[in-house]
């Protein structure tokens, strides 16, 4: 087997450590330490992250949608699948050098998703634009971590806990979805989204499309 090339890096804000870009041939890598983060083979779960969203917002027109976490660009892509002409969608990335690899070595794995006119990208915090005004997203999916439990930087944790689900919540016009994937289960997140008002379902997804090997975790809230 070839080895894995590293071909960039990135420092995470707030101390949360470094991300490294790898390669093997065709198959691309986003590592935090000795953790892979996300792989290119690995993409059915991220896109469930919106498709799964899609469905239970029944094909409300022209939604307004906000994705915390650009990664390898698999859930935008599948939104930009499902979505209609006339939605709008806002992406948010922390981490610059992510919309970087983006345009550069992940180009042939964004398939140009970044230069489709309803999309929008925010370089910086999800948690300001979920903050900053109430009733304005049909759905916002959160994929900013592995999960509630998060492994690069401790800020994510206030999108998780009581206040932030309060504030995600808010921001989601009736009938919105909140959608958080996550590698692992975690019933205690569960408990947090039915104590913050959402009509919550958990849905295990298998990472890898067909079906096969480990499976993820994802959170579907709904606003009444």
């Amino acid at each position: 087997m070839k080895p894995w090339i590293h071909l960039d890096s990135a420092q995470m804000p707030d101390g949360g450590g470094e991300l490294r870009l790898m390669r093997r041939d065709t198959e691309f890598s986003i590592m935090a330490g000795s953790i892979e983060l996300m792989n290119s083979r690995l993409s059915g779960s991220e896109e469930a992250l919106a498709t799964l969203t899609w469905e239970r917002l029944g094909g409300r027109p022209a939604p307004r949608v906000l994705i915390g976490g650009l990664g390898m660009g698999f859930t935008l892509r599948a939104a930009l699948g499902v979505l209609p002409a006339d939605a709008r969608i806002t992406v948010a990335e922390l981490v610059p050098e992510v919309v970087a690899w983006a345009r550069g070595p992940l180009a042939e794995v964004f398939q140009g998703c970044l230069d489709d006119p309803r999309v929008s990208i925010h370089t910086g915090d999800v948690a300001p634009l979920i903050a900053s005004a109430p009733a304005v997203w049909d759905a916002i999916l959160l994929d900013v971590d592995n999960g509630p439990e998060g492994l690069t930087r401790r800020a994510n944790d206030s999108l998780y806990d009581l206040q932030g689900l309060a504030r995600g919540r808010a921001a989601l016009r009736p009938g919105g979805v909140l959608a958080v994937w996550s590698s692992a289960p975690d019933e205690g997140f569960t408990r947090r989204m039915k104590r913050s008002g959402l009509a919550t379902e958990v849905v295990k997804v298998a990472a890898r499309k067909g079906g096969r090997g480990a499976r993820h975790v994802i959170w579907l809230g709904a606003r009444g």
